[in-house]
């Protein structure tokens, strides 16, 4: 277990800045930001704010609009708020990161 949870954040945080500074969603929250200014910058929003930016992604634009990473698949939700299934866009990486549980279940089921 972590015990300096906030450290960790907060590194995390720095990195994900750090890498999508020249993303077309932070420069239209007010240009490329630190971690100390990112709460007072980026407003917390619901996915309809988000839309045209992920509608433009899904319709095929590579342009760095809310990661510098290229979005590789999208995740759907299963449609329960409102009835309309969301996109949510996802990085090769991302996708790394989510099947890793599932490696390590395989390996400790395997002993």
């Amino acid at each position: 277990m972590t015990s300096n949870v906030d450290d960790v954040q907060e590194r995390v945080l720095a990195e994900i800045l750090s890498r999508n500074a020249a993303t077309e969603y932070l420069r239209d929250c007010g240009g490329p930001i630190d971690r100390a200014t990112f709460r007072a910058m980026v407003p917390v929003v619901s996915y309809d704010a988000l839309k045209p930016y992920i509608k433009r992604i899904a319709n095929g634009d590579r342009s760095p609009v809310m990661s510098t990473h290229p979005v590789s698949d999208f995740l759907t939700s299963s449609g329960n708020s409102g009835g309309e299934r969301k996109l949510i866009p996802s990085t090769a990486e991302e996708g790394r990161r989510r099947q890793l549980p599932f490696g390590l279940l395989k390996a400790v089921m395997n002993l």
